[in-house]
């Protein structure tokens, strides 16, 4: 079976995050932001495994460019956490990293599908 770098990178971002939210939770005692952050950045990867199913691509179009908007509000999460010192700046470095990462990976594939339908019509 062929690998997703993707679907791969997105869950493990995804399981990174669960564990952010439980640090957060569980013993800064945060759980308002830290629940943003569980929803956004998990639902990175839930949307690229749909896109992964897509009937279009159009509709592959759709399901990864929520994901990017995902990753981008995911960012914004991390980024007020880190530097309200809720999350530890090396930590939450990391986190960005790889979600940055990840943007890259999902901008690539974004500008690469819209070059194929405009080229299809």
């Amino acid at each position: 079976m062929k690998e997703n770098v993707l679907k791969e990178k997105s869950y493990s971002f995804a399981l990174e995050i669960i564990k952010a939210y439980r640090l957060l939770s569980d013993r800064q005692r945060e759980f308002v932001l830290s629940k943003q952050l569980l929803r956004a950045g998990t639902s990175i990867g839930a949307n690229i495994e749909e896109a992964d199913g897509a009937q279009s691509k159009r509709d592959f179009l759709h399901k990864v460019s929520i994901s990017f908007n995902e990753a981008k509000e995911s960012r914004y999460w991390l980024r007020l956490l880190k530097d309200s010192n809720l999350l530890k700046a090396v930590y939450a470095d990391v986190l960005l990293s790889k979600l940055d990462e990840l943007l890259k990976i999902m901008t690539a594939i974004i500008k690469t599908t819209k070059a194929n339908i405009k080229n299809e019509k």
